[in-house]
């Protein structure tokens, strides 16, 4: 008696990207078009170093956004806490006498503490991620006038400034915190797509129910997500003040929005569940080499924030497309 052949795994169908995958790719190339036929200046290859260097420390601060969106939640106190890990870094560093070391790690400290606790009071206290990152945002507002006495820290030690270095490949200079920030999304694209705390976080955010159900501790991993992306926003303060030169208790005010734009352009759904942080980074790009390409053609930033808005309403508007045809 002959046995049956075994069967054979139907080819899989060729899918176009979708929607919110194109979007973003298509806006930023159409942007080079443009920009580089009205400035001679943008396609140099300084030109496209200085807009990494300009989103390096906010496209940081988007790694840690994109892993809290991911599980359907949102965090408005981004930018605040990082000024305040910048602060810390700064004032233990030049007037404490604390090694500059020490220092950094006190500000990665700082920052982690305040993702903890964003995650504690939304695990806990069951209050929505929009309001506890809302209040939190006020609080440690707060807390860095009072900290820093409203002024800015300055005098820097070498170690605090060493990512605003650069080095030279094919005549153009290129920070370390550019080469951080790459390495930093290569880490973040690695442990979301290849490793099982990744698979987690997008079933958390896909389906929280199904996802208790299948035994993940969604508690448990909101508290891990809210703190690993407190530790990357003190990645991005030390950036932060590494390019600037000094702590600044004003820093940050806009970087949650700037945060929350790149992860949106770059195809995240705000819903959770269905993203990629490497399209986060094309976000992060998309904004800076607007903002790059307008400032050279002398368009006024009132326009930028125009433009700005603009691609945030089309490319949630694209995510709402694609879900329906999903």
């Amino acid at each position: 008696m002959t046995q049956p052949a075994p069967a054979t795994a139907a080819p899989r169908r060729f899918q176009l990207p979708s929607l919110s995958t194109l979007g973003p790719l298509i806006a930023l190339l159409i942007a080079v078009i443009v920009f580089s036929t009205q400035s001679p200046r943008f396609l140099s290859g300084t030109n496209f170093s200085l807009i990494l260097q300009q989103i390096s420390y906010t496209a940081v601060l988007a790694i840690g956004q994109t892993l809290i969106i991911l599980i359907a939640g949102i965090d408005l106190s981004i930018g605040i806490v990082m000024a305040l890990g910048g602060l810390v870094m700064a004032k233990l560093a030049t007037q404490s006498g604390v090694s500059p070391v020490l220092a950094i790690l006190a500000g990665f400290a700082t920052t982690m503490f305040f993702g903890f606790l964003n995650s504690q009071i939304i695990t806990r206290l069951r209050v929505p991620p929009f309001i506890a990152t809302l209040g939190m945002l006020g609080i440690v507002t707060a807390l860095n006038q009072t900290y820093s006495g409203s002024q800015t820290i300055s005098n820097l030690p070498p170690a605090l400034t060493a990512l605003g270095n650069t080095f030279k490949v094919g005549g153009t200079a290129i920070t370390y915190g550019t080469v951080l920030m790459l390495l930093l999304y290569l880490i973040a694209w690695f442990v979301l797509s290849e490793t099982a705390p990744g698979r987690h976080v997008y079933a958390v955010g896909n389906n929280p129910e199904a996802a208790r159900l299948s035994g993940i501790p969604i508690d448990r991993l909101t508290v891990i997500v809210y703190t690993v992306a407190g530790l990357i926003y003190g990645v991005a303060a030390l950036m932060l003040v590494a390019r600037t030169g000094v702590g600044d208790p004003n820093a940050g005010q806009t970087d949650n929005l700037d945060s929350i734009t790149a992860v949106v352009l770059g195809g995240t759904s705000l819903f959770g569940g269905r993203g990629n942080v490497l399209g986060t980074l094309l976000g992060a790009i998309i904004v800076g080499v607007f903002r790059n390409g307008l400032q050279l053609i002398g368009i006024a930033s009132v326009y930028q924030s125009l433009i700005t808005g603009i691609l945030i309403i089309a490319a949630v508007a694209l995510d709402q497309v694609s879900r329906r045809k999903g």
